[in-house]
């Protein structure tokens, strides 16, 4: 099987040892940057283009789509259209992707999306507990999800990357991959509530700071922050339950809960391995690839498909919404309304 990624910057390079990782050998690359084209051959030994016909003249199997989020709805179409099974990064914008799903589904290949959140060994043991009520029915939850953005991509200049435009700010992006996973563990969102704006010395047009209130299946409500000016990454997560608390540090890759026995239990992570220059570790992107392929190969049926992947764009159109009106929104099925 032969894997074609497009785009060759620090999530291409990351998938390309993820394939290498699972035994995959048969690689190639694309990027319109010829540097990016010279620096992945000569540290990963692939074959690289910087026309994408040529790329795909080598008649690729299936194609991983890493390029910034404002350019894959043109290869995510591209490979639709060929019928060729695809993979993207996480997707902030609609840019017509229903139009991308309904030539997906014509030519029966596989559209799958990024939610590598969902691999992470503390958000599954978190799930696990909560589908256990080991800490009672859920009441409320506190969420922070905090990075800087200069801190992203420390070799080139921030203000003329892609997180630092407005459409694919840096807060968006956060939002969009906690989103893929709060109602995986919460369930569904009925209704948002969001404050937003641009309030640090950052030299980007964004909203650098997101609060947004959510109520889950009207049974209880969460509180998520997100902010691109924290100097030290943060992800941490309280959950308030009816006979006890569990807390998630994603930097100290700890969980911890409190139940009526009136003790604290700890349950770490393994450390795993993380690149150089990176900051989260290889294991869940390996993950994700790993179910990606055997997704591919009929083994298992793709549950995070571009389709799932747009009803969570959904919820980020209802919270833009929210702040920009400064109302309560309340969500029915994938759509919102006032």
């Amino acid at each position: 099987m032969k894997f074609l990624i497009i785009g060759l910057g620090s999530m291409g390079k990351r998938r390309i040892r993820n394939l290498r990782y699972l035994g995959i050998d048969d690689i190639i690359g694309f990027d319109t940057d010829d540097e990016k084209c010279r620096q992945v051959t000569d540290m990963h030994e692939i074959k690289t283009f910087d026309k994408i016909d040529k790329a795909m003249a080598e008649k690729p199997d299936a194609l991983i789509i890493s390029t910034p989020p404002h350019l894959h709805h043109e290869y995510a179409m591209m490979a639709a259209e060929m019928g060729i099974h695809f993979f993207t990064e996480l997707n902030i914008l609609s840019d017509n992707l229903n139009k991308v799903v309904e030539v997906a589904k014509k030519n029966n290949i596989i559209a799958a999306a990024s939610c590598d959140m969902r691999y992470i060994a503390s958000i599954k043991r978190i799930k696990e507990f909560i589908e256990k009520g080991v800490v009672g029915d859920i009441v409320a939850f506190t969420y922070h999800s905090g990075q800087y953005l200069p801190d992203w991509h420390p070799w080139e200049n921030y203000r003329k990357s892609f997180f630092s435009r407005k459409e694919t700010s840096g807060t968006r992006e956060i939002i969009a991959e906690e989103l893929n996973w709060l109602p995986w563990v919460f369930g569904k969102i009925t209704s948002v509530f969001c404050m937003k704006g641009k309030f640090s010395h950052l030299e980007a047009d964004i909203d650098d700071v997101y609060q947004i209130l959510m109520k889950f299946e009207d049974k209880f409500i969460g509180s998520l922050l997100v902010d691109v000016v924290s100097r030290i990454p943060y992800r941490q997560l309280k959950i308030i339950g009816g006979e006890g608390v569990i807390t998630w540090d994603g930097n100290e890759k700890t969980v911890k809960v409190f139940s009526l026995d009136k003790k604290w239990k700890e349950y770490k992570e393994e450390i795993g391995t993380v690149e150089n220059g990176y900051i989260h570790k290889e294991e869940p992107y390996i993950e994700e690839m790993e179910y990606f392929i055997a997704a591919i190969k009929g083994e298992v049926e793709c549950f995070y498909t571009l389709e799932e992947n747009i009803r969570m764009m959904k919820i980020m159109e209802a919270i833009e919404v929210s702040a920009d009106a400064g109302t309560y929104m309340r969500l029915k099925g994938v759509d919102w309304i006032a």
